[in-house]
């Protein structure tokens, strides 16, 4: 009796532990010309996704890139080293699809038609974005910054565009 106890204990407390680590509570700071924003990542929803945004941001993939596609209303996008929005860094994603309703502040990866062809462009909306939900992959959510987020330059591209001075990610 005493060893099944203690084998419960010990398998609660990895139950425990592997819970704890799949959710990190880990956070990307975005400093961006406007001021920063913070985006709480969602690991749980789009594992692959989360850890492909943590590699490019902490390799300092994303500084110095513009919101090539900011439009006023639905979403500023980023993430394309050329500011064209074709391109990226060079690696596809397949999709990892939610009913996680798009909403104020969701960050959702941008893709082709193809719905297997995120690879490091982002965006995120200025207000719900329900059409997107199951469409769209959901891999953050604003947590702070947002009104930084609404004075970034608008346009397709802007004329004269904001952009991402430096991303990281932090626990």
């Amino acid at each position: 009796m005493r060893h099944l106890f203690l084998t419960l204990l010990g398998a609660s407390f990895i139950t425990m532990s592997t819970a704890a680590t799949s959710d990190t509570g880990s956070t990307l700071l975005l400093e961006t010309t406007k001021g920063q924003v913070e985006i709480k990542l969602l690991p749980d929803l789009a594992p692959n996704h989360v850890a492909r945004i943590t590699e490019l941001a902490n390799d300092g993939f994303y500084d110095g890139i513009i919101f090539h596609r900011v439009i006023p209303g639905f979403m500023a996008q980023t993430g394309d080293p050329d500011g064209t929005g074709m391109g990226g860094s060079g690696q596809k994603l397949d999709a990892e699809f939610t009913d996680y309703a798009y909403k104020e502040g969701t960050v959702g990866m941008a893709r082709s038609m193809n719905p297997n062809s995120g690879d490091s462009q982002f965006f995120i909306c200025f207000e719900g974005c329900g059409h997107l939900t199951g469409q769209y992959t959901v891999w953050g959510q604003v947590e702070r910054g947002m009104e930084n987020v609404y004075n970034i330059a608008q346009g397709e591209p802007p004329a004269s565009p904001d952009q991402i001075v430096s991303a990281r990610v932090v626990d």
